[in-house]
């Protein structure tokens, strides 16, 4: 799995705090965005507390990622306030490159790798007889690796972390949610720097799982 944060909103942290003061202020944007930065931030981190998370719609963040599959995509863009580019199965020729539940890679790591290998042959086959790529593709797994470039502003992504940093999260998701977190937090501490599961960030589990090793002890 590769993530990479190609692209985001500048000074997220301090267009967010001055969208949150503007709200209370008759300043103007250039006025208030003079204001010292460790000011700005407690403001942020306020408003934040507080739960007007409205202000941080403002900040967007884009992400290259690859080496996942088809499995975890389906899962990403159930998070609507988003906008996604995947690599299509449909124009683009597939290699043989898949990924292994490391649950299945413990017990039956040798006869998924030949699964694998004889869709893959009998991908090919198809091609070779002139049957299209797009019906060629019905025959691939939801294992196989896929591209896709991912953006989402701040909001939506405190929602994303909060689902799919948690434990009950499915292990692949949560994997990329944890390193797209790490990178935004490089970028937009303050409005990140609480962000997470809720279990770590609130000491309450929703969903009241309590054989989970992070279930917050009282």
């Amino acid at each position: 799995m590769e993530v990479e944060l190609i692209s985001h909103t500048p000074e997220p942290d301090i267009i967010a705090a001055v969208a949150a003061m503007l709200t209370h202020s008759k300043s103007n944007f250039k006025e208030l965005k003079k204001e010292d930065e460790e000011k700005l931030r407690k403001v942020l981190r306020i408003v934040i507390d507080m739960g007007h998370t409205s202000v941080v719609e403002h900040a967007y963040f884009t992400f290259a990622i690859s080496g996942v599959s088809r499995a975890l995509t389906h899962q990403l863009v159930r998070h609507r306030i988003a906008s996604y580019s995947q690599q299509s199965q449909r124009y683009v020729e597939q290699e043989m490159r898949y990924v292994i539940p490391p649950s299945i890679a413990k017990e039956f790591g040798k006869e998924y790798e030949e699964m694998m290998r004889k869709i893959w042959d009998f991908y090919e086959k198809m091609k070779e007889k002139g049957i299209p790529i797009e019906d060629a593709r019905y025959v691939l797994p939801n294992a196989a690796h896929t591209k896709i470039i991912v953006s989402m502003n701040a909001r939506s992504l405190l929602n994303f972390f909060e689902l799919r940093c948690c434990l009950h999260a499915q292990w692949e998701i949560r994997k990329l949610a944890w390193k797209m977190l790490k990178l935004v937090r490089q970028v937009a501490p303050t409005i990140f720097e609480k962000a997470g599961p809720p279990c770590k960030t609130r000491h309450e589990c929703p969903m009241n799982k309590k054989d989970c090793r992070w279930y917050p002890k009282k």
